[in-house]
């Protein structure tokens, strides 16, 4: 748990220090295939309203790029919650621009 806890710390560090700012397509692509055999992601996935998200905004694809980041909203119903609360300010966000 220690040790979960600090790899996603030490991830988070070196994601806002500043190379973090190329995002990697594969790796994002591959988290989004593996939330996509989760029931729920999956009708999320395929909701008009988020599934632009998963293509075109880019602080959606950062925060899925983390694998530690994926496989906690796996697992954790808390953690789904809260992604899908950064899904739903996102959609707002995108209707203000």
């Amino acid at each position: 748990m220690f040790l979960h806890f600090l790899l996603h710390l030490v991830e988070g560090l070196f994601i806002s220090s500043g190379s973090g700012s190329v995002l990697n397509t594969q790796k994002i692509d591959k988290n989004i295939d593996l939330l996509k055999e989760q029931a729920w992601f999956k009708q999320l996935y395929e909701d008009e309203r988020y599934h632009r998200l998963f293509f075109v905004n880019r602080r959606v694809r950062k925060y899925l790029q983390s694998t530690i980041r994926v496989k906690r909203i796996i697992s954790n119903p808390n953690v789904q919650q809260k992604f899908l609360l950064f899904l739903d300010k996102q959609v707002e966000h995108s209707r203000k621009s």
